[in-house]
């Protein structure tokens, strides 16, 4: 089911809320499966227990592939974008996958992995990273994706997390100029666990590796002379179907557990509408897939809905900021999907780099990841969409497992910086903080979901003491997002961040991303991030750490920061204003690029060490040098 118009959107939306069952049973129904459920949805949010198409039998690549083979056999699924501009660039149709994925998947089987174990797969955006995915869903392995920029230490807890079996792998990665070794992390990683059996390694930058005999073997000889058949395994609805760890940040990495039937018919689903994807476009996620956006919506969204999929290797940067318009142009690409860290990154080089190329294929942008400030918002609409593009700033998480809030491309009226309305099936409230739910609109507090969608979250792997503590034990009967949001005189919501990033100065809620977004209208400003500290007279003040797009001299660093006081006050008021400014040269990010805001709130207050896990930073030395600066704030 596609919607077309805003009055479809609300027709389905109503529809959506007042029987659940039956709205979702008919999207569901567009699938193959080897057994219909019994029931659609069996919940409580209490233990919490949430179950999707009850007792259904199938397996997510037969929906892929053999639902699809007859139609779009020869259609293209993925186009591989290698890091050199040089290389060539592989289109991929659905039977060479479909093939790839069955000779890999006999591979599995060989290597003794079978239904309910655990594969890690720690790889460069390749598309042996994808036939990985969709080889274990095939044979009723859980995948884990890790991002092959975490360390061999993070990488060790993933694997003794889920004491996975088998580690799919590569032996270096290209990025940019530079060539990554990415065996030798998974051999340090190893080095602390005891559950891994087998290591396959695809051949991409062909530098030397370690090999341990009887452990690891290459990609290319385990899969030589293999059958290119091979009949799926039959999962149920609830199986597992991978388990995605976030960032590790707050201690022990979170392994977010995601099953089959529910995550396939609403990444589906989303995908379709959201981009609102039509026949022949080429569609373009910029993400990796050791995120659930990667997850979501490059591979199994964009697959199961029968598009052409964009997977890049490299950076946006390189060999020139030019990069992902170079590519946008080349592939003709209709759907483009990033964040707002690189649309403000690129923003940066300004409109040179963007005019040798053509955009004009483009139909839909999206946004994803945070939410995006106005000024990039404007820049993205007006110089990449050239004022025709719908922006879809989208809000979901890695527990979500699809896209919640956001506009329909083409249909939803957009508004800079809000989410706008959530998509059918899906039933936000705020709350206060005692749990009472704010009714009507413009309402500002807690973003609570009321009932289950089928993409949802079912527990933390090994831990549901973990899940039910973090997300349904703050609110009765109600899942937490752990954001806070507004909604509008219209009814849009409009994310804030996390709730611990609601500052309350003197009595006033402030939602950390309304200062950044101000302080980022400054001219001068690439990003900034906003924390709370503790303050005598106003309970909590606002500390400000602000790039530039230049280096300021000490001398103008005073000027600088009256300028961007003056900005603040004139976009929200004197309540708004920062009370400290520190001038940083850039800010402590995971390799997602979220900015690790526990680190920049320690450092306001004061604290020098104690900072907990750091190896998900890209630059962990950064803590010490905005430590060292913290006097000139």
């Amino acid at each position: 089911m596609k919607i077309h118009s805003l009055g479809g959107y609300f027709h389905e939306y109503q529809k959506s809320v007042q029987n659940p069952e039956a709205f979702w049973s008919s999207i569901a129904d567009n699938f193959y499966w080897r057994k219909k459920w019994d029931k659609v949805v069996d919940w409580n949010f209490a233990e919490p227990n949430v179950n999707w198409f009850v007792n259904g039998k199938l397996n997510i690549t037969e929906n892929i592939f053999e639902r699809q083979l007859f139609t779009r056999g020869d259609q293209t699924a993925i186009i591989w974008e290698p890091n050199e501009p040089g290389e060539e660039a592989q289109h991929i149709s659905y039977r060479e996958l479909y093939e790839k994925v069955c000779q890999f998947s006999n591979v599995l089987i060989e290597k003794g992995i079978e239904k309910g174990d655990r594969v890690i797969i720690y790889m460069p955006m390749i598309p042996e990273a994808a036939v990985a995915m969709l080889a274990c869903a095939r044979v009723g392995a859980v995948h884990s994706v890790v991002f092959a920029g975490f360390s061999a230490t993070a990488l060790a807890d993933r694997i003794n997390d889920c004491e996975a079996k088998m580690v799919l792998t590569s032996d270096g990665n290209f990025r940019g100029k530079k060539k990554i070794a990415v065996k030798a992390v998974v051999d340090q990683a190893l080095e602390h666990t005891t559950t891994i059996e087998t290591v396959i390694v695809a051949q991409r930058t062909k530098q030397e590796v370690t090999m341990v005999e009887g452990r690891d073997i290459w990609w290319h000889e385990a899969t030589e002379g293999v059958s290119t058949e091979n009949k799926a395994v039959e999962v149920d609805s609830e199986d597992m179907l991978f388990i995605l760890y976030t960032s590790g940040s707050t201690g022990k990495p979170k392994g977010v557990v995601h099953t089959t039937g529910g995550y396939m018919v609403y990444t589906s689903f989303t995908f379709k509408n959201v981009f609102q994807y039509g026949e022949g476009d080429v569609y373009w996620c910029t993400a990796d897939i050791g995120w659930i956006t990667g997850h979501s919506y490059i591979v199994y969204g964009p697959l199961l809905a029968g598009a052409t999929s964009v997977m890049f290797e490299g950076v946006p940067t390189y060999p020139d900021a030019g990069r992902f318009w170079e590519i946008v142009e080349k592939h003709k690409v209709n759907q483009f999907y990033t964040a707002p860290t690189a649309i403000r990154a690129l923003q940066a080089y300004g409109l040179d780099v963007i005019e040798p190329y053509d955009l004009s294929s483009l139909k839909v942008l999206g946004s994803v990841g945070e939410p995006i400030n106005e000024e990039a918002w404007h820049w993205y609409h007006d110089h990449i969409g050239k004022g025709k593009c719908p922006i879809v700033d989208t809000w979901w998480q890695t527990e979500t497992g699809g896209i919640l809030i956001s506009p329909i491309a083409g249909v939803t009226p957009t508004k800079p910086s809000y989410a706008t309305l959530p998509l059918p099936g899906v039933q936000p409230i705020i709350v206060d903080n005692e749990g009472n739910e704010l009714k009507g609109n413009s309402v500002e507090g807690n973003l609570c979901i009321k009932f289950p969608w089928p993409s949802m979250l079912r527990t933390t792997y090994g831990d549901h003491e973990r899940c039910k503590n973090t997300y349904f034990a703050n609110f009765e009967n109600l899942y937490f997002t752990g954001d806070g949001a507004k909604r509008d005189e219209d009814g849009y919501y409009r994310i804030l961040g996390r709730v611990d990033d609601v500052i309350n100065v003197s009595g006033h809620r402030m939602g950390t991303a309304e200062v950044e977004n101000a302080i980022n209208e400054h001219p001068l400003v690439v990003e900034s991030a906003v924390v709370g500290f503790p303050h005598d007279i106003k309970g909590q003040g606002i500390y400000a750490y602000v790039i530039c797009e230049k280096d300021v001299d000490s001398s103008d660093e005073q000027n600088m920061k009256k300028s961007l006081i003056a900005t603040v006050n004139k976009l929200i008021g004197p309540i708004a204003k920062p009370d400290k400014i520190q001038i940083v040269p850039e800010l402590p990010k995971t390799r997602s690029g979220k900015i690790m805001r526990r680190i920049l709130r320690k450092i306001a207050e004061g604290t020098t060490s104690g900072f907990g896990d750091t190896s998900t930073l890209v630059n962990p030395e950064i803590v010490n040098t905005i430590i060292e600066g913290t006097k000139d704030a």
